[in-house]
């Protein structure tokens, strides 16, 4: 196994027309592997002013480090806004834009460039999570969940749009319950895995609880995504005994299981991966992973935990972990928070080999930075080029790392975020572009441009004239972000035009009575 460290002073990031500047950072080291290099990662920026919806306790852990507001970034040709992200590039980074989901009043879902630029800003303001690049039915699609999040955890739906950002599907809980926040893996099979959190009777006696408590129970669904059939309905109330728990129950306040409102968050279910006829489910509170059978859903073994059935080396222990993830050859990956509050320890992406034969498991690769501390949320997303993404989750930023272990790139996103993924995505919004004006001195003003969503834009045409029907093209500039800018003379309408790279109009605005 290979340990690779870095130390470096902030110096030498790349020309700042190509990435931004991070914020300093006077040590860096790299943990790849089994070896140690850093030390303690200080958690990150959090936002206020939105309810937090992530990981009960979570909550708590983030509110009490929240810092002053965030003023987001906002624009003259739309009223989106989004938050001010900064980055820097070291090196390779694998193709695709970045998909966040930044939490805080005025922020939402986003696609970014390396650069920090918005490429699309989910424009309903929905709260929302788990924003990605999946497939459906052969073709990509991007996905998400919204709804409403409360106590760390959701009750709402998800969400398939195509490359126009059209709604293909939504996807909705069976059996009377609702989809949760944490999980909408489409497979291959055509259908959905979702997680649930639904308020049950539960005896809590063997952790020190009434006998009559409440839990939430977690389910996983297998849904058709086109008939909303219900093909797999499991939950963890039935097959992990509530004792594997390692959340006390006053360790989270305000859910000791006296009541329904009071529900105790045993298992905190938060990632479901698809590998045929099994599924690989994460629980953060019992600090382990359990593949289920898809047809029976019996529990084939545990890894991790209290009684786990797979060896795990102690350096290789994981605890209130997220998003396991199963790959093409084998390998298990997760993001290990490695703690639950406070500021001691190191939060990691790791991967794994299990011998299921001789039950024992592997540590293959290990990735954290010196300062990334992420008590709750989190992810780790193999690339196709063999680098490694990984979200920090509260610790709000986002780090790639090549296959040979070194940091190319890292985003601030100044939000958290709860999950992190870099997918390639070429889409051509089925709205027209938005313009907007800015007087400026001499006689001019300042043309404003911008198409929510649009990938493929090289350079914007003005056109102005005395009225909508007789515009003529005034000036053409490059695209130089999610909004680009053109100063030309005053006219009494002006429209504008996005224009591919040979030139061609994709798409023209309505003309605009300034």
């Amino acid at each position: 196994m290979k340990t690779f460290a870095t130390d470096d002073d902030n110096t030498n990031n790349p020309d700042p027309e190509q990435s931004h500047q991070h914020r300093g950072l006077s040590r860096r080291s790299l943990l790849f592997g089994g070896g140690l290099v850093g030390a303690a990662a200080l958690v990150g920026t959090f936002f206020a002013g939105r309810s937090f919806p992530y990981g009960t306790g979570e909550a708590a852990n983030a509110a009490s480090d929240a810092a002053p507001k965030i003023v987001p970034r906002s624009f003259v040709s739309t009223q989106l806004t989004a938050p001010p992200v900064s980055s820097w590039k070291h090196g390779d980074t694998a193709a695709g834009y970045l998909f966040v989901e930044p939490q805080g009043d005025g922020f939402n879902g986003l696609i970014l460039q390396d650069s920090g630029e918005p490429i699309w800003i989910e424009p309903t303001r929905k709260n929302l999570t788990d924003l990605r690049v999946q497939r459906f039915e052969g073709k990509p699609v991007l996905t998400y969940w919204s709804g409403k999040s409360t106590g760390g955890h959701g009750a709402g739906s998800a969400t398939v749009l195509d490359t126009s950002y059209r709604t293909v599907a939504t996807v909705d809980a069976g059996n009377g319950l609702q989809a949760d926040l944490h999980e909408f893996n489409l497979t291959d099979r055509g259908t959905a895995l979702i997680t649930i959190y639904n308020t049950e009777k539960a005896d809590l006696s063997s952790i020190g609880g009434p006998k009559d408590g409440y839990v939430y129970n977690c389910h996983v669904q297998e849904i058709d995504v086109r008939s909303g059939a219900v093909l797999l309905d499991w939950n963890a109330l039935g097959h992990v005994d509530i004792a594997e728990t390692y959340l006390g129950l006053t360790q989270d306040e305000g859910h000791d299981g006296k009541t329904p409102g009071r529900a105790f968050d045993a298992y905190h279910l938060n990632a479901v991966d698809d590998d045929g006829d099994a599924l690989y489910i994460s629980a953060r509170h019992t600090h382990a992973i359990y593949k289920i059978d898809r047809g029976s859903g019996a529990v084939l073994w545990r890894w991790g935990g209290k009684r786990s059935d797979i060896s795990v080396a102690s350096d290789a222990v994981f605890a209130w972990q997220h998003d396991v993830r199963r790959h093409i050859d084998g390998t298990l990956s997760l993001f290990d928070n490695h703690l639950y509050s406070g500021t001691d320890g190191v939060s990691s992406a790791m991967f794994f080999t299990i011998d299921e034969q001789a039950r024992t498991s592997t540590l293959v690769r290990k990735y954290t930075y010196d300062r990334h501390l992420g008590t709750a949320m989190g992810s780790a997303q193999l690339l196709e080029n063999g680098n490694v993404l990984v979200g920090w989750g509260t610790d709000a930023s986002v780090t790639e790392f090549s296959a040979e272990g070194t940091a190319v790139f890292e985003a601030d996103l100044t939000a958290i975020s709860y999950r992190a993924n870099r997918s390639v995505w070429r889409a051509q919004p089925a709205t027209v572009p938005d313009v907007g004006v800015k007087p400026a001195s001499g006689g001019r003003m300042k043309v404003h441009a911008s198409w929510n969503g649009a990938t493929t834009v090289h350079r914007w045409r003005v056109l102005t004239g005395t009225t909508a029907g007789a515009l003529a093209a005034v000036k053409t500039v490059h695209r130089s972000g999610f909004e680009t800018s053109a100063l030309v003379g005053t006219a009494t309408v002006v429209a504008v035009q996005a224009l591919d790279a040979t030139g061609s109009v994709l798409a023209t605005s309505q003309p605009l009575t300034v």
